[in-house]
Parts: structure tokens; C-alpha cells; sequence
């Protein structure tokens, strides 16, 4: 990946490690400065990213650097490494013990701006491709809104983490390495927690398929248990030993960033299909829906066939569950189908060439996958109500959306 320009390093230290680091990555050019002068540096020298010596400064003077950043377009990215306070939501956390002046410590350090910088590029790439241009930004990811994470584990440390991560961002549990992998591949994920419950050896074997799947190499991952080694191709990998609060405070802005990156991918998905996508969902928009859907309708009783549609009804009290099953809807969905999240907190999604039964079990099945997520608070999880109808002979788009409508009411009662 090519350099996008100067990387900016901030410490106390005339020579830091930081900066030497870097340069044995081969990563040029490095851009040096104190505290006094980081904020007047970033303006000055417009670098690709910032890397801070976060143990060698207070909450404040971090706190006003990390504002200047956030405002900056495209997205720059700001790594705090070892901090010592409380860290800003846009600053990526990276703890290096003793191991930077190593060969393993620095490519960890150097992964970790890399990813970093390959969701800059991103962002670059939508900010030029999106008409009319749309302000977008880090800051725009509310993790409570956004964000899933993968919770895995057993033992006393699970609950206590369960809460401390729902209060700030979907939730996902799972109780074995078997369960976890069903997730993985059923739903959007934008970082994992493995705490306690395993043996060295099967953390270390599911750290390392993590590695070996493209998909899932560059997850925040953050493991709370387990005498390991960092020895594996994660970017955003942090092995800690730490109380919740310590365990959320890392993982989060990892979290963030991840869930950024797949705002501007829907975003370009969006572009490509020319707005007809909703960048948020990943399904049609409302309007490209009921095109679609008028045209499926009639185009089925035309030529002959099936169609059904189902509706899944979701609390209105927490819009996050709709879209979080929205989501789930869009990547698991046939290719054939296409769906659209609704102004009334349900999301309708068409079974092209499907008969009433099958539509029933397809139903089922994504049902099944929405109902184990937690939504930002404590007990509050996925549960849509879902109504099934198909297309009949007599049947207009209008009548079977009606008659959806009037068996969800049902269904509620």
C-alpha cells in the first residue's frame, strides 16, 4: 500500500521509539514533535496519521489534540500508544509492553496504521466518488447505534463483561468457540472479546483461523485470557489483563473504526448501485422497494410462478434492533430476494419464486439469527414478530402488502 504522507510522531522523548520503529518499517517520511507543538504540527505538515506517546502526557492535552483530529477529512487516524488516562473515542489504542524495539513489536505497531490507513483511503475514495458530497465522519458512529460485538466466553468474568459492553454497543454472546463461528459467518461483527473459559490451546487455534480467513483478519479482537503471545497476523489484536471497564475502554474505539469501515463500503455499494441502496442497511431504499416490488408482483402473475413476502415487526422503542436485523436480512438473504427497512420499525423482504411453506422456514431462519443479540442496554434483545403472505392468483402489490399488514396485526394481538 502506497504512503499517503508524513506520519506524525508525539512524545517527550528527542528521539522516541516511536519514530525509530517506523523507520526500520521502511515507513517514510516520520515527522517528529513535542507535546507543546503537536497541535500547530497536524495542521502544518497534514500528515496520513498521528501516533502519540499517550503514557507521556495528561487527559487534557490528549483530549485537545484528538478534537483537532476528529474534524480533519479524510478520516486520520490517531494511535495512542500505552495510554495511561482515559483516551478520546477517535484515538485506536495500542499497547506495546516491552516489545517495540523487537522485530514482532514494530510490525504489530506498523498493521495496526496500516489497517488504520487502509480505512483512510477508504474514506478518501467515498468522499470523491459520493454527488452531491456528503459530510462523513468517525464521529457520525454512535457503537450503541452502529456497532456488534462478538462476546465469547465462560465463567464469572461473562456476565460482568455482558453488561459492561451492552451498556455501550450491541452485544452477540456466545458460550463455545462452535457458536461463535455460527455468528461469524451469519452476521456483521466489528470486533470480538474472548475472555476467560479456554485453554491456551483452543484460543490459540481459533486466533489462528481468524488469521488465515480474510474476512475476519482485520477484527478488532481483544483477548482477556490465555498466556499467549501476540504472534499472529491480527492487526487489531490486544491481549490484557484487566477489569470490564478496562476490556470496553480498549476494545471500543476498535469497534468504532471497524464499524466506520463498513459504513463507507454500504456507502460505495450504495454509489455503485446508483442510491439504491440504503448505505445504513445495506437493503433497497424505501422507494427502489416498492419499485421493485410492484414490478416483481406484477411480472409473477404475468408469467406464472410464486412470490411471498414476510414482515418482521421489530420493538419501536429500540430502532437499533431493526437495523441490526436489517443487516443480518442483507447478508443472508438469496440473491434472488431484496428487502427494505420501513418507517414503521419493520423491515419487508420478498421471496422471489418461493411458495407460502418455504417462505415460512426462510422466515424462521433469520428469526432464529436476529434473536440472540443484545441492543445497547441490559435485556434488551431482538425479537420480531413475523408475518408470512404469498401471492395470489387475483392479487395486486397493494392488496398483498394490505394483507401482510392486516396478518402482523394479528400476529401482535
Amino acid at each position: 500500500m502506497s504512503q499517503q504522507g508524513p506520519i506524525l510522531v508525539v512524545s517527550t522523548a528527542r528521539r522516541p521509539s516511536l519514530a525509530a520503529g517506523l523507520d526500520v518499517a521502511r515507513l517514510f517520511p516520520v515527522i517528529e514533535a513535542e507535546w507543546a507543538d503537536a497541535a500547530r504540527a497536524a495542521e502544518q505538515v497534514q500528515p496520513a496519521a498521528v501516533l502519540v506517546a499517550a503514557s507521556a502526557t495528561d487527559e487534557a492535552h490528549l483530549a485537545e489534540l484528538a478534537a483537532r483530529i476528529a474534524a480533519r477529512q479524510p478520516y486520520l487516524p490517531l494511535i495512542a500508544v500505552d495510554p495511561a488516562v482515559t483516551i478520546p473515542d477517535n484515538a485506536i489504542p495500542y499497547f506495546q509492553g516491552q516489545v517495540l524495539q523487537t522485530r514482532s513489536g514494530v510490525d504489530r505497531l506498523v498493521a495496526r496504521l496500516r489497517a488504520a490507513l487502509r480505512v483512510r483511503s477508504l474514506h478518501a475514495t467515498v468522499m470523491r466518488r459520493l454527488v452531491p458530497a456528503t459530510p462523513m465522519a468517525l464521529s457520525d458512529i454512535d457503537p450503541a447505534r452502529d456497532a456488534t460485538v462478538l462476546l465469547i466466553g465462560r465463567g464469572g468474568a461473562y456476565p460482568t463483561l455482558s453488561v459492561a459492553l451492552g451498556e455501550r454497543t450491541g452485544v452477540v454472546g456466545a458460550l463455545s468457540i462452535e457458536a461463535a463461528a455460527k455468528h461469524l459467518n451469519a452476521r456483521d461483527i466489528d470486533g470480538i472479546v474472548l475472555s476467560e473459559g479456554f485453554s491456551p490451546r483452543v484460543i490459540d487455534a481459533f486466533l489462528t483461523v481468524l488469521t488465515e480467513d480474510a474476512r475476519f483478519r482485520n477484527l478488532p479482537v481483544v483477548v482477556t485470557a490465555g498466556d499467549l503471545a501476540p504472534a499472529y497476523d491480527l492487526p487489531n489484536l490486544e491481549m490484557l489483563s484487566g477489569d470490564a471497564a478496562q476490556v470496553v475502554a480498549t476494545a471500543l474505539p476498535l469497534v468504532r473504526q471497524h464499524a466506520f469501515e463498513a459504513q463507507l463500503r454500504r456507502t460505495l455499494k450504495a454509489i455503485d448501485a446508483d442510491g439504491l441502496i440504503d448505505p445504513r442497511t445495506g437493503l433497497l431504499t424505501p422507494e427502489a422497494f416498492e419499485r421493485d416490488f410492484a414490478s416483481a408482483v406484477y411480472q409473477t402473475q404475468q408469467r406464472g410462478g410464486g412470490l411471498s413476502v414476510a414482515r418482521f415487526a421489530f420493538d419501536p422503542e429500540h430502532p437499533r434492533a431493526q437495523f441490526d436485523g436489517a443487516r443480518i436480512i442483507s447478508r443472508l438473504m438469496r440473491r434472488m430476494d431484496f428487502g427494505a427497512a420501513q418507517g414503521d420499525g419493520s423491515v419487508v423482504v420478498v421471496f422471489a419464486e418461493t411458495d407460502l411453506k418455504t417462505a415460512h422456514t426462510i422466515a424462521r431462519r433469520l428469526s432464529s439469527v436476529m434473536r440472540h443479540t443484545n441492543h445497547g442496554k441490559r435485556d434488551t434483545r431482538t425479537e420480531p414478530t413475523v408475518s408470512v403472505a404469498t401471492l395470489l392468483p387475483n392479487d395486486s402489490a397493494k392488496s398483498l402488502r394490505s394483507r401482510l399488514q392486516e396478518d402482523a396485526q394479528r400476529a401482535a394481538s
